[in-house]
């Protein structure tokens, strides 16, 4: 599903602070896992997801989904792959404050074409699926941290994308909060097949994937089967 080879990044190229965030990263990720990629702030661990989100681009090296090579892509192959292939979902949520929650899981599908019936039967489908059913008609500011997290987790689904990638998704949250934002993404990955990767500096978060990566100034410090998800 992910194969990355020899991946580097750099910044500031042939200045005096040229700076080497990712330094010969070698890793595939098959489809259907659950993975965690864990390392301290400044490890490289967002940098790494950037470049796999297809928001950014390796300075050498190789990156493909399903054998595809991405590192060649133009920026029109590299947004297409986004949509189809992507499922993002961030620390801040990324929510429309002036939308309720059908509204939000909805908008990726109108930059789609899809339409409105289709569309809403398929945001009310997603957001039964995290538990939030019931909250559907909510504004933002109305739901919790954990609950804003299920409705973009819920978004993150909607062009049925092969991967889930989730940015520190409980950095914002308690830890009994994020336990349970844990628990949806185990959800959707079992019930959806989805193939899932948390960056995230927790090791307590990272526990609860079937595998867990840890990455240092920018390298791969070791790579460890866990335990089977439940």
């Amino acid at each position: 599903m992910i194969e990355v080879k020899n991946l580097e990044k750099r910044y500031f190229i042939n200045t005096p602070n040229e700076l080497l965030v990712l330094d010969n990263i070698n890793l595939k990720i098959e489809d259907g896992e659950f993975v965690a990629l864990v390392g301290a702030s400044g490890s490289g661990k967002s940098t790494f997801m950037n470049i796999v989100g297809a928001l950014d681009r390796p300075t050498s090296g190789e990156y493909c989904i399903d054998g595809v090579p991405v590192h060649h892509m133009t920026q029109n192959e590299l947004s297409d792959i986004r949509g189809k292939k992507i499922g993002f979902v961030f620390q801040s949520f990324n929510l429309m404050g002036r939308s309720n929650a059908l509204k939000n899981v909805e908008l990726p599908m109108m930059y789609a074409g899809l339409y409105a019936k289709e569309r809403t039967r398929r945001a009310k489908e997603l957001l039964e699926l995290v538990g939030m059913g019931d909250r559907m008609h909510h504004l933002p500011n109305e739901l919790s941290g954990g609950q804003k997290q299920r409705v973009a987790i819920a978004r993150s689904l909607v062009n049925d994308p092969s991967i889930i990638l989730a940015d520190e998704p409980t950095g914002a949250l308690d830890s009994k909060t994020g336990e349970m934002v844990m628990d949806i993404f185990k959800k959707v990955h079992k019930e959806k097949k989805k193939t899932v990767l948390v960056i995230t500096h927790s090791l307590e978060v990272a526990q609860m994937a079937q595998r867990i990566i840890t990455i240092r100034d920018g390298r791969i410090l070791n790579d460890v089967s866990n335990k089977p998800l439940s």
